[in-house]
């Protein structure tokens, strides 16, 4: 019988957070709010890797387009990162559950002194049965340093803290033989047990319509989860119900199997 996984990575995007005019989808960050505080009640240990600084950054300050310059996009971030934990904290406490914000840069993970502080720091929150949200450091993130996307930001979390399971919330119901949006004969690929190149070959490119950004960086993010001996799932955040099924190990979306014995 599978074993049920117990510390759970669950990330959420930018498009699954908002609606299409870019501002925040109430209904829906409550209901993910609501689902994971009754994880936790119910003993999983959950870590939230959210996006979404920056679209509420455009909200709070009413601007009409996203901005294009790294310093107005980086402004942006500072503002709408304090609204985004201020929603995150307001929803989570009414569940009786605290949070805590950690920001990350590229370079916090590539230096193995502040890596292990970060591991350090994580494992002692959850000790606490603290939630902690993730996010990149928007705000003095730069080419040279970002990680790039949360999808591989939420792999190296799992991974560094050793969770059974990292859950990314897409607009997409998972991995595809085809591209769903063009071709009515795709189908669903509800189990990976190996990335082979042509998976990653069919998923190339950040303007692959498998989901918002592509499936490329999903991909990435699911190598470094399976070689770490960790299981990812891809889903339709639309419903943050189905976060119950996925934690009960039911079917749902496209599971990518980790290498078990791997050492994490």
């Amino acid at each position: 019988m599978e074993k049920l996984p117990h510390r759970i990575v669950v990330k959420i995007g930018t498009s699954t957070l908002t609606h299409p005019s870019g501002l925040l989808n109430i209904r829906r960050i409550q209901e993910l709010c609501q689902v994971l505080s009754d994880l936790k009640n119910a003993g999983k240990e959950i870590i939230l890797v959210s996006s979404g600084a920056i679209a509420m950054g455009v909200g709070k300050l009413a601007l009409l387009t996203r901005p294009e310059d790294i310093p107005t996009k980086q402004a942006v971030a500072a503002v709408g990162q304090c609204e985004l934990m201020y929603t995150y904290d307001k929803w989570f406490s009414e569940h009786n559950h605290t949070v805590a914000q950690i920001l990350l840069t590229g370079s916090d993970v590539e230096h193995p002194s502040r890596f292990a502080n970060f591991q350090n720091t994580m494992e002692r929150l959850l000790e606490l049965k603290v939630l902690p949200i993730i996010n990149e450091n928007d705000t003095i993130s730069t080419e040279e340093i970002e990680i790039g996307d949360n999808d591989t930001l939420a792999a190296i979390v799992a991974m560094s803290i050793h969770a059974d399971l990292l859950i990314l919330l897409s607009d997409i119901d998972g991995l595809y033989t085809a591209d769903p949006h063009t071709d009515a004969s795709a189908k669903l690929i509800t189990d990976i047990y190996e990335l082979t190149p042509t998976l990653f070959a069919s998923a190339s490119g950040s303007s692959s319509a498998f989901g918002t950004g592509g499936m490329s960086t999903k991909l990435q993010a699911a190598k470094i989860c399976t070689e770490a001996g960790c299981d990812m799932v891809i889903a339709n955040g639309t419903f943050p119900n189905l976060l119950y099924a996925i934690a009960e190990g039911q079917s749902v979306g496209s599971k990518f199997w980790g290498k078990k014995g791997s050492s994490l």
